[in-house]
Formats: C-alpha cells, structure tokens, sequence
C-alpha cells in the first residue's frame, strides 16, 4: 500500500488594495438574498395569507387604524387592490371598517384582536426561525449582520421620492 505524503505549503499573502463594492452588483445580490429571505419568512406564517393580505394586515397591526388610501401608499399598491385586500381581511375577521370621527364620509381599516393575535403569531415564528439560523453564524457575521440591518433600516426609511425609481 502506498503512502501518500503531503508536502505543508506555506502561502504568502499579499495585501491587496480592497476595491470598493459595486453598487450594481450589491444591489442584485442583496435584491436576490432579501426576497428568498422574506420567501423563506413567509413558509413560517400559519393560515396561509397570501403576501398582500399578510403585509396589508401587518401595516394595519402596526400603523393603523388607517384610510384606504393611506394602506394603498404605505403597500405600495393601486386603490382598487388595497380595497379588495381589506374585504377579504374584513371577512375572515382579521380587520374591521370603522368611520373616521372627523369625516364620516372616510373608512379607517382598523386590526381586530384576531387579526393581532394573527401577525403576532406570524412574527413569532419568523422571529424564532430566524434567531435559530443566527445562532448558527459565527459572532462577527451576526454583527455584520446587525449593521446590515441599521444601514437597510436607514434605506427604506427615505420618504417616498427620495428614493431612485420609487413610484409616487
């Protein structure tokens, strides 16, 4: 039986200048890992909303009571969706209609406990998964992973229009 010997290399390293990152490329990179990120998130949640629903839900839980036409900015959506989102929610009891007390003309979508203990139960979950999978990384990528975060925070923070191709 032969034996195989292996010679120990010593590899010498030189510095290299870091050249900064593309802004192209991150954005495609970070664009792709965000959205199998949140594809992930979403296969946590139980009753089965479809995004819209869970997000237009989660805005209310957060932000709400809010006007039709508020969700539809904050969502990001065309009226006439956000409206359709809010029935469907309405009907599964997740979100009441309530008439706003200055002009009895204007609906506010407001969170029923349901609804609450629906995006709670929802965040959770995600929260639970995703701490799971943090405690597998090492202590520095989970502070990388923290300033990561501050610097996403600061960047969907930007009001409307400030933003590069946001739509009005």
């Amino acid at each position: 039986m032969a034996t195989r010997s292996t010679a120990t290399k010593t590899a010498t390293t030189t510095a290299t200048p870091a050249r900064p990152a593309d802004p192209v490329e991150v954005a495609g990179r970070l664009r792709l890992s965000v959205t199998r990120l949140a594809r992930i998130l979403r296969h946590q949640d139980a009753g089965g909303l479809v995004p819209t629903l869970s997000s237009a839900l989660a805005t209310i839980d957060r932000e709400g009571p809010l006007t039709l036409g508020t969700l539809a900015v904050r969502e990001h959506v065309a009226p006439p969706s956000i409206t359709k989102a809010v029935v469907k929610l309405e009907a599964m009891g997740f979100v009441e209609r309530r008439t706003d007390d200055t002009d009895r003309r204007v609906s506010r979508a407001a969170i029923t406990p349901a609804g609450h203990r629906h995006v709670m139960q929802n965040r959770t979950r995600r929260t639970a998964w995703l701490a799971t999978r943090l405690q597998e990384l090492s202590a520095d990528d989970v502070e990388r992973l923290a300033a990561a975060a501050e610097v996403l925070e600061r960047l969907i923070a930007l009001p409307p229009g400030d933003r590069a191709g946001d739509r009005p």
